[in-house]
């Protein structure tokens, strides 16, 4: 059959299964196309499970494989990748699988299963694999099998799966993503099929012009008459068409609404009536509103004007509000849902009464480091709910972090928010590497040499915040304007001790290792960080000992300097004098 997946994006399907000679059909099978918009940010998920023979339980083993994927899949979160997603409800699946096999069948055998997974998302084709199942990809005549079997032959005659769901209670898995051409077949076996046809009959047969459905019994049928001796699967998908890899159809859904008008006090946008100005800049306005629906004050934040011929702005413009909608935590600025249908572009945010944590720096050179860890405790839990997400959020500086009235921080800025599950549709930056997003002295080095950012990256504007916060200076000094590989090569850090004598060593310590220019050498997670800033981590205690006495005490430095010199001087003297 014909699947319009939407516009630009069509596929065909067909299956066939068989018991064959057994008396049972341990196989499953299955395929889930949902509305346009998972199917954007989800895409089609198809998938063919076998269930080991010699185990209690195969047939439910394989029906809870494929039935669980295809549900649980399309129930995570938007802005996870599909290996991300794919691997967390695998895990899940076969942590059930082993557990079950172990408590109801007291067997390492008791629910065991083979599973493929492939995943069409965009332009990208994921898979996911254990046991030996297959999925083949015919591309141009040519047919390749992408997947690998998890099989041992002890002899001719005689093999075992050496990995399977169910089998282990620690799972291994194989990934890998390649990108999709119109016209690629794809055909996802089970052994009963695959073991009694060869490579070359199967490729002729794939290439008959028939419909799918048709393909699928007709190999189906050739294996039997190849005396299978196990249950029989074919599912066959074929792409019919594309989307384009450019155009971000889900971000700029409302990219055809106007900007709005210029506004001021008293004005009224779709129930909200503007009270005043916050915040203007070239790329955007922020305004403080009056809700007169739900009758609470709010934050409206509109776009330049003088970017309305500019789909890359927009686009980015959008992805903001797409990302502050998902991201939902105490310490993170809420984005307000609407059901009124807006007049042009714009967002609507909580409004929060306090400072910025730039101004109350300002207000506090000298702060409690107590009163310091408990701020950037706050800040990390925030950043986790980005990352939890799969989100980085890019821009993380004492600016777009904000008090309530409560003195609780929250982070306020969605501007540079990169979400893993978007990138993987149709990526802005991919295209528009214009500029390093961010902020200079806050940007962690690797986006300065082109490189991609982690958690490592945040992590690194984290620490950047605390060290400023603790010594009212930066670690390296203020950066390069455009900072390059060389320049980056130079940087010194420069200790706590130099600015604020009450910053112990080994706090210190922490803050160099979370702001290391090479982000192999900081901290792995956010919690390793937050830790040692109130623990001291027995690496750093001899810290300052360590260094050179230049570095460790630099007036003593010079002193002692000038002290030889002095002597050095007098014994000249005297020896001339002789």
């Amino acid at each position: 059959m014909n699947l319009l997946a939407k516009p630009g994006l069509a596929i065909s399907i067909g299956y066939a299964s068989d018991k064959g000679v057994k008396a049972d059909n341990e196989d499953c099978f299955g395929a889930f196309i949902p509305d346009d918009r998972q199917l954007d940010y989800k895409g089609i998920a198809i998938a063919i499970a076998d269930g080991m023979s010699g185990s209690e339980a195969g047939k439910q083993a394989s029906h809870y494989c494929v039935v669980s994927f295809l549900s649980d899949y399309y129930s995570t979160p938007d802005s996870w990748t599909v290996k991300q997603a794919g691997q967390k409800i695998l895990s899940a699946t076969n942590s059930w699988l082993y557990s079950q096999g172990q408590v109801r069948y007291q067997s390492a055998k008791g629910m065991v299963s083979t599973l493929s997974i492939l995943v069409l998302k965009s332009t990208t084709a994921h898979i996911f694999h254990i046991g030996d199942s297959r999925i083949y990809r015919l591309r141009r005549g040519n047919l390749e099998q992408i997947t690998r079997d998890h099989r041992v032959w002890l002899a001719n005659d005689k093999s075992y799966l050496n990995r399977a769901m169910g089998i282990e209670p620690r799972l291994e898995v194989d990934y890998k993503s390649l990108p999709l051409v119109m016209g690629d077949v794809f055909v996802l076996t089970t052994d009963g099929v695959h073991d009694f046809i060869d490579g070359q009959t199967l490729k002729k047969q794939l290439q008959a012009t028939v419909d799918l459905p048709e393909l699928a019994s007709q190999i189906v049928r050739q294996a039997l008459a190849n005396r299978s001796d196990d249950n029989l699967t074919c599912q066959i998908v074929r792409i019919d068409a594309l989307p384009e890899a450019q155009e971000d159809e889900i971000l700029r859904r409302h990219a055809n609404l106007p900007f709005p008008p210029p506004l001021e006090a008293g004005m009224l946008l779709d129930g909200y009536r503007i009270e005043a100005e916050l915040h203007a800049s070239k790329r955007t306005q922020i305004y403080r509103a009056w809700d007169t629906r739900s009758d609470r004050q709010v934050v409206l934040k509109t776009p330049s004007v003088l970017y309305d011929d500019d789909p890359h702005y927009i686009g980015h413009f959008l992805h903001e509000e797409w990302a502050g909608k998902r991201v939902r935590h105490d310490l993170v600025l809420k984005v307000l849902s609407t059901d009124r249908v807006k007049s042009c572009i714009y967002y609507v945010t909580e409004y929060l009464q306090g400072p910025t944590l730039r101004q109350w720096m300002d207000g506090h050179p000298q702060p409690d480091i107590n009163a310091v860890r408990d701020m950037v405790g706050q800040i990390a839990k925030g950043l986790r709910a980005f990352h939890r997400m799969e989100m980085l959020h890019q821009d993380l500086k004492p600016e777009n972090i904000m008090f309530t009235h409560e003195g609780v921080l929250k982070i306020i800025d969605f501007g540079s928010v990169k979400i893993a599950g978007i990138a993987e549709l149709t990526p802005l930056e991919a295209d528009h590497e214009e500029s390093v997003l961010g902020t200079l002295n806050y940007t962690a080095p690797e986006y300065h040499l082109g490189q991609r950012g982690t958690v490592k990256a945040d992590l690194f504007s984290l620490a950047v915040i605390t060290y400023e916060m603790l010594n009212g200076a930066l670690p390296y000094g203020p950066l390069p304007e455009k900072p390059d590989k060389h320049n980056l090569a130079k940087l010194v850090y420069v200790p706590s001790f130099y600015h604020n004598d009450m910053v112990p060593i080994w706090l210190d310590g922490a803050l160099k290792k979370a702001t290391a220019i090479n982000p192999q050498l900081r901290y792995d997670d956010l919690s390793e960080f937050i830790y040692d800033l109130g623990h001291p981590n027995p690496a750093f205690l001899n810290a300052r000992q360590q260094l050179p006495l230049l570095e460790r005490n630099p007036l003593w430095f010079w002193r002692g300097l000038s002290l030889l010199s002095l002597l050095a001087n007098l014994i000249l003297l005297y020896l001339v004098g002789k």
